[in-house]
């Protein structure tokens, strides 16, 4: 997916200019990549989050400077430790020919078999680094376990053909499998207590 992004020139690197723009909605940013200069720029927060949701973390973005455009990525951003709020972006230059790797989410996706006779669903791993043209870069990666069944695993190995890009893991990676149903342990000490007069009454009253 791409969406225009528009974006102003910066020129002042200090903290009172960045807190200031902080201030007024906007977030710093740095534009760069191959054949392209490092540019400071600046993008209006509300219209970045709201494109940013739409097009995923490894969307692209078209980003037009004073009517100059340019595709980029958002390679990486920083969030305030306290406010939760991004407060810088480094977006990559990129073309139509360009590949870049980057981590991208797993999705399990329908019933498993093993879940319906009791099994417990575990998923091992969250996201996969995968390489592959920017243009063809997946949102997510679904991941069937349909016919997952008790004590079966899912691997790297069981998936890479299935998708049309690079997948930078072991094949014996473990995506996701099915625990076997959790069995209640009988706790017994075998003994019997008899009814009556405990043996100890020192410190009771009568």
């Amino acid at each position: 997916m791409e969406a225009v992004l528009y974006a102003q020139e910066r020129s002042k690197e200090t903290r009172a200019t960045l807190n200031s723009l902080r201030e007024n909605g906007n977030i710093p940013a740095i534009l760069y990549g191959k054949n392209v200069s490092n540019a400071p720029i600046s993008v209006e927060k509300l219209d970045f989050k709201k494109q940013f949701n739409e097009i995923g973390k490894n969307g692209i973005f078209t980003i037009d400077v004073d009517g100059k455009r340019q595709q980029a990525i958002v390679r990486n951003y920083e969030v305030d430790p306290i406010t939760r709020e991004i407060i810088h972006i480094d977006f990559l230059a990129v073309n139509s020919l360009s590949v870049i790797t980057a981590d991208v989410r797993i999705v399990l996706v329908n019933d498993a078999e093993g879940v319906k006779d009791g099994g417990v669903l575990q998923q091992s791993m969250f996201d996969l680094s995968v390489t592959t043209n920017v243009n063809r870069f997946p949102d997510a990666i679904e991941v069937d376990v349909t016919h997952l069944q008790v004590g079966e695993t899912i691997t790297v190995g069981k998936i890479r053909k299935q998708y049309p890009f690079e997948i930078n893991h072991e094949n014996d990676e473990v995506i996701a499998s099915i625990l076997p149903p959790r069995q209640e342990e009988e706790i017994s000490t075998g003994e019997e207590q008899e009814p009556g007069i405990p043996e100890n009454l020192e410190g009771r009253e009568e």
